[in-house]
């Protein structure tokens, strides 16, 4: 089982990487510090699950968990100081929820409890949008896109590895993908999980962070206060 720790305090992410050692069958991918952080391993580390803590800096515990919410990988086992969250963390499809000071015997039944949660889950099919790049036909898995940007009579898709033109318009692929796609502007969609947190600007505008990528694509007054509630900010 692929792990990544999720902690902003250092010695509570090396106390639980020391644990995580003594679990057969496990592998710590990687450790990080916040919500954010996480998010952008997510799509490069591919963890089977989560140790997450619950109070920290910018994106919360219960507020990355929601990002995740009714997806078969990462499985979320929550690491706390407090038991408040308890009920939350259940109601959001949590593997288990364990207190600190985590005992080993405690953490390798919550191990053992994703892992077969993994391996009940159903395979999610893969959506894939095709497109043309130099001429040729191409596909690109939709976990890989970034943002989607309407130009002209193409919307463009950037991806990890460049970008890519397809002809379907934005008003299609936000149809065709409710769940995994959210409106930003008139001429943008981003995937939920790209989205970082919010800058405003002097003017009052608002513009989106994404992980990914250094383009930071401004959100209409209509559709900012859906994306508030998605980053838990309003």
């Amino acid at each position: 089982m692929r792990v990544l720790i999720v902690d902003d305090e250092p010695l509570a992410r090396a106390r639980m990487a020391a644990l995580l050692g003594e679990c057969a069958g496990v592998e710590v991918v990687g450790n990080v510090g916040d919500g954010e952080a996480a998010l952008a391993a997510l799509g490069e580390l591919q963890p089977d699950a989560l140790l997450l803590d619950i109070n920290m800096p910018g994106i919360d515990g219960v507020a990355l968990a929601q990002r995740l919410a009714g997806r078969a990988r990462p499985q979320v086992i929550f690491c706390t100081a407090y038991e408040a969250h308890a009920l939350t963390a259940f109601e959001l499809g949590a593997a288990d929820y364990l207190l600190k000071p985590v005992r080993l015997e405690r953490l390798r039944e919550a191990l053992q409890r994703a892992q077969r949660r993994l391996a009940d889950a159903p395979r999610e099919p893969v959506a894939y949008l095709h497109g043309r790049l130099r001429g040729e036909q191409v596909r690109i898995a939709l976990d890989e896109v970034i943002c989607l940007l309407a130009d002209e009579k193409y919307v463009v898709v950037q991806h990890r590895r460049g970008e890519l033109l397809i002809e379907e318009s934005l008003r299609q692929l936000e149809e065709a993908y409710p769940d995994q796609l959210i409106r930003l502007h008139r001429n943008c969609l981003v995937p939920p999980p790209r989205l970082l947190g919010l800058k405003t600007l002097a003017d009052g505008r608002v513009l989106a962070r994404l992980d990914g990528s250094e383009l930071s694509p401004e959100i209409s007054r209509r559709n900012l206060p859906a994306v508030r509630k998605l980053l838990r900010l309003g």
